[in-house]
């Protein structure tokens, strides 16, 4: 009897695995395991290319899987078997650099030829044709037949995917309808009495992105829609908007502990201290390594010093000396990820300008996303068992999507009812504002699903598995937060999420700390410090490298939101983004390294970037 593998590995042919040239790759196959017919104490035997590998019994290989070392590129037969009934399955195994290729090709082209949705298509396509076996036609095809629709459909993650797209679709509509009516000019109207000038525009923007601190998705697209019609008025470019937005979503929603993020993070934590059978709280664990979190602290910071120095350097100060100048808050040459702000949602004929009708849904879909991740918590938890539980609790148990689209329905269900009651739009208008605003989000939409797509390939070709396997060969317990802190950036560069970063590296992080922890003979209050600076350094490499990718998710919404065009943003932000993952590396990670308390580290690092703000910025008025 022969029966046919499903791989886990997400590869397009179900018996098919794809693994790295002398890389070993770990396998969870207990899903086929479970249906294989073997008896739970059954004798197995792993062949490759007819060659035994290892015995083992079938209950060990469902539970602990199964790790692949293929010493030569090319096509190779697995076989498990007891004798009577085998399951056998192709490996492909490649070579590892051809892994990094297609982010490399995303990244490439979208910075030479500033065409994002061409470089993203290019990156998955030369991924499908790696993982094809180099057929150039048929993974052309297996773009829009396979790599598409799977990245939206048929996982958790895919419905993840679908609940950002009808998110961000309503609350399109949402923006279009408030415009129509006159809210949004109502907002900056009420706003420019007190951001009278750039400094104070952009310090709006700024503490806006504080405040909405519990989601970073909510954060993005309510601030950057919200305050664009103001920063606009002020002139202060788009590709500022676009850095102040992208630059306060992440950094502040994975401090501020009641967020989206805090029962992500903490399961990971918690995973990685079991594996290892140690006995560990990960959310005091968590909340004690915060303040190792350079990055993001410093980001915090370093958009804060930017606004009220009144300075700018490199690529931002040309964008941002244009807008003042010449009132161009895009340059000649841009193509905004989205046209809300076009001539089909602009006010009625009837509308009129009123800061009531603007804020409103706005602060419905901030409300009840907040109070639907509280819901959906302590549902959660009420099915889990739990007789009563805490806000905070409520939080990390909850579904932050489902959470969103009742926000973002909320907002359009608000506004509609503002529009129609306050006779400022018509039952058609209303209808055809909320149409065109959905419209205006269609160019980011294209831009998300193809960057999901080569998060996709790059789950498939093994690119972070290449880089932690390439990356961690020199490696020493004094040094590990600045070695993870760069992994992290690298990784999260690489395939443009730091979600998937964040899982990838915690569970080979924490076991990595406690083992070279153990062989140097660090404990107590000196492998706290490095343990805590380890885990912060995953988490701020994660959004370092989220914000230098031009494939990341969030980085394109931030542009989205803004109305910048993609690629002005990244290349406007990547000098701030270097600057500060410069800082957090030196003065920060590297000190920390050397006995530094973390205290004076935070403030020589805050010390440094304000005399490098000093040193290369220049006034832009």
């Amino acid at each position: 009897m022969i029966l046919l593998f499903c791989s886990t590995a997400s590869a397009k042919d179900t018996n098919r695995i794809v693994t790295l040239e002398d890389i070993p790759l770990y396998y969870d196959i207990s899903s086929c395991m479970a249906d294989s017919g073997f008896p739970e104490n059954d004798s197995l035997t792993i062949l490759l290319d007819g060659s035994v590998i290892s015995r083992t019994s079938c209950s060990a290989l469902a539970e602990r899987g199964i790790n692949l070392e293929v010493k030569e590129a090319g096509n190779h037969k697995l076989e498990i078997t007891d004798g009577i009934k085998s399951i056998k399955l192709e490996l492909f195994t490649i070579n590892g650099l051809l892994s990094i290729i297609p982010p490399i090709i995303a990244i490439i082209f979208a910075l030479a030829f500033r065409q994002v949705v061409i470089a993203l298509f290019a990156g998955v396509w030369i991924g499908s044709f790696i993982l094809s076996g180099y057929r150039p036609l048929s993974s052309l095809f297996d773009v829009v037949s396979h790599y598409i629709p799977h990245t939206l459909a048929g996982s958790a993650e895919g419905i993840d995917h679908i609940s950002i797209i009808i998110f961000t679709l309503l609350l399109g509509g949402m923006v279009g309808i408030i415009t129509r009516m006159g809210g949004m000019r109502g907002i900056v109207n009420t706003l420019s009495k007190l951001a009278t000038t750039p400094k104070r525009g952009q310090f709006t923007v700024w503490l806006m992105g504080i405040v909405i601190f519990f989601d970073d998705y909510t954060n993005t697209l309510v601030v950057g829609n919200s305050t664009r019609p103001l920063t606009d008025k002020l002139k202060i470019s788009r590709e500022k908007l676009s850095y102040i937005v992208d630059s306060t979503a992440a950094p502040i929603t994975c401090l501020a502990v009641i967020t989206s993020w805090i029962g992500f993070q903490i399961s990971l934590l918690g995973q990685a201290f079991n594996s290892i059978g140690i006995d560990r709280n990960p959310l005091t664990t968590f909340i004690a390594s915060l303040p190792y979190s350079f990055y993001p602290i410093l980001t915090l910071l370093f958009v804060l010093f930017l606004i009220f120095t009144g300075r700018d350097y490199s690529l931002m100060y040309k964008a941002e000396s244009r807008a003042r100048k010449t009132g161009k808050v895009n340059s000649d040459t841009a193509q905004p990820a989205s046209t809300i702000d076009s001539e089909s949602v602009a006010m009625a004929k009837k509308a009129r300008p009123h800061f009531a009708n603007g804020i409103i849904p706005i602060a419905t879909v901030i409300a009840v996303s907040f109070i639907g991740l509280v819901w959906t918590g302590k549902t959660s938890l009420a099915e889990a068992g739990a007789a009563s539980s805490s806000i905070f609790e409520a939080i990390k148990e909850s579904n932050s999507f489902t959470a969103l689209l009742w926000g973002s329905f909320s907002g359009c269900i608000v506004a509609s009812i503002l529009a129609l009651a306050q006779r400022l739009l018509t039952l058609d208008e209303t209808m055809e504002a909320l149409i065109n605003g959905i419209k205006s989000m269609m160019p980011a939409i294209f831009i998300l699903v193809l960057a999901w797509c080569i998060g996709k390939i790059c789950s498939e070709l093994h690119t972070a598995d290449y880089l932690v396997h390439n990356l961690s060969e020199v490696l020493s317990i004094q040094y590990l937060p600045m070695f993870v802190f760069l992994l992290a950036m690298g990784i999260s560069f690489s395939t443009g999420t730091s979600w998937g970063t964040l899982s990838i590296l915690t569970p080979i992080v924490i076991p990595m700390a406690f083992g070279t922890a153990k062989i140097a003979g660090l404990e107590g209050p000196e492998f706290d410090h490095i343990l805590f600076s380890s885990i912060a350094a995953i988490l701020s490499g994660a959004i370092f490298g989220d914000h230098c990718s031009p494939i990341s998710d969030t980085t394109i919404m931030s542009s989205m939101a803004s109305g910048a065009d993609h690629v002005d943003h990244v290349k406007t932000q990547l000098p701030y983004a270097l600057t500060v993952g410069v800082v957090s590396l030196v003065t920060g990670y590297l000190l920390v390294a050397l006995g530094v308390p973390i205290a004076l580290s935070l403030v020589l690092s805050t010390c440094t970037l304000l005399l490098v703000i000093r040193i290369f910025g220049k006034r832009t008025g």
